[in-house]
């Protein structure tokens, strides 16, 4: 009761202590079944193991493994997620609207990627990197089935924009980084390289990954 300071006997005191990690309902009704006493509320329970710093035992989390207790049980309809004034204004699977309207590009659609290859939208799932797909992979895989694992596809002509399947030939991976040359190297990289020289620049990188993995193997 407010206003007035509730007096507890030490039997009360000893119940209420013992008592005290029961769910609030359960200790409320509990205490008042053992005892009788109507001048003592729910609040004054609450207070009184608040300051005597008796522990329930529960952090008010939700524990890890704790099954929620509307599990699997679907909200009613006209409450919650059902009430109409909530199912007004919930996103629609497929709506778009806003930025994501403006930025939206429909399937099919072609880009420059910022290391110069074409892609093509082929879906509008998730992730988003999945939406997108190399032009010139899509026409080679057309006429000669996926990419194997640990191959890629190299651009003859340099051209990464040329997406005809004749353009593109498949290489080990492993070749890519020495094919590619670099400032910091004395050769130039096979995009770079007159149309002549290419197939030595090849034929030069498939060597020397062969050799490195063959001296790997001979030190092992």
């Amino acid at each position: 009761m407010r206003g007035k300071r509730i007096v507890y006997t030490p039997a009360e005191l000893a119940w209420l202590e013992a008592n005290c990690t029961l769910p609030f309902a359960d200790y409320l009704a509990g205490f008042q079944q053992a005892f009788t006493r109507p001048d003592v509320s729910a609040d004054n329970l609450h207070a009184l193991r608040k300051r005597k710093g008796w522990k329930t035992g529960r952090s008010g989390r939700f524990e890890k493994g704790a099954i929620p207790a509307n599990k699997g049980k679907p909200c009613p309809s006209g409450v919650g997620g059902r009430h109409p004034n909530a199912v007004r204004t919930q996103f629609k699977k497929g709506d778009r609207t806003g930025r994501a309207a403006l930025l939206y590009k429909p399937i099919g659609t072609e880009r420059r990627h910022p290391d110069g290859y074409l892609e093509r939208k082929i879906n509008d799932d998730l992730p988003l990197q999945a939406r997108w797909r190399a032009v010139h992979i899509i026409n080679w895989e057309a006429l000669n089935g996926p990419v194997p694992a640990g191959h890629c596809l190299k651009s003859v002509d340099g051209d990464k924009t040329n997406t005809d399947p004749s353009n593109w030939m498949l290489v080990e991976r492993a070749i890519m980084p020495t094919l590619n040359g670099g400032p910091h190297k004395k050769r130039p990289g096979f995009d770079e390289a007159p149309a002549d020289l290419r197939p030595a620049l090849l034929n030069l990188a498939k060597v020397k990954v062969k050799a490195a993995a063959l001296r790997r193997k001979a030190a092992k």
